[in-house]
């Protein structure tokens, strides 16, 4: 882990703690929307297949499990772990119609409190095991990605979407202008908070390996096929991987 960037559980669950309340609000307006779009894509590049249960991992307020739950029209078991009960809270509150369908149709829709580097979950259990935007704050990414590969069955895929910085140098240099001057600013007057989040969310993104990178560490940890895919001129990037 970079010394520089504090990225220990305590820190990273006080700090989504504190921005629980006004993070999905702040993904929207940052993103100018995109997130929704970025998900949108995740699902149809990464879709079900037949009725084994899925797994989102650092699921936050629940949104990439709810995305794959209604692409799954209610007959596919989705299950979201978090490790920051805030968020948790949040996910549980937004999901209720869901979970009433899934208790009616046989199936499961639930959110539960784990650690991404230590899933309660067996061996070989989900089709999909995904994560958005959170596999870059995970302690040890190394840990994170060998327990997703763990629990996916074989021939099963572990999706990553994640932020990534534009490979085209003038995008680059705006993009990256506003990620370290604008972004940071506007999100921390609006979701005030002791952990500086909005500071630590450009850092997090610098220091993450991307492309190649993240794909050869994805097929170190078990997983083969490792195809990756940007989107919106590189800010985010898809990774499948087959297990």
């Amino acid at each position: 882990m970079n010394t520089t960037l504090d990225k220990s559980e305590q820190r990273i669950r006080e700090m989504f703690g504190e921005i629980s309340p006004r993070y999905d609000f702040l993904n929207h307006f940052l993103s100018g929307g995109t997130d929704y779009y970025w998900r949108w894509r995740t699902i149809r590049l990464a879709p079900p297949r037949g009725d084994t249960p899925i797994l989102d991992v650092c699921t936050g307020t629940g949104d990439l499990a709810l995305a794959y739950w209604r692409r799954g029209r209610g007959q596919i078991s989705v299950v979201g772990s978090d490790f920051t009960p805030e968020m948790l809270v949040i996910a549980d509150r937004k999901s209720g119609a869901q979970r009433t369908a899934a208790e009616q149709s046989g199936r499961t829709f639930a959110f539960l409190a784990a650690d991404t580097q230590e899933l309660p979950f067996p061996d070989d259990t989900f089709q999909i095991v995904s994560v958005a935007f959170g596999l870059r704050n995970v302690t040890s990414t190394e840990r994170g990605l060998r327990e997703m590969a763990r629990v996916c069955q074989p021939g099963g895929r572990v999706v990553v979407l994640e932020f990534s910085m534009p490979t085209n140098r003038l995008i680059h240099a705006v993009y990256g202008w506003y990620f370290r001057n604008v972004l940071p600013r506007l999100g921390q007057l609006l979701a005030r908070n002791q952990q500086q989040a909005y500071n630590y969310l450009p850092a997090s993104v610098a220091e993450f390996p991307q492309g190649q990178q993240l794909a050869d560490q994805m097929q170190r940890c078990g997983l083969s096929h490792v195809i990756w895919k940007p989107f919106t001129f590189g800010v985010a990037t898809l990774y499948i991987g087959t297990k």
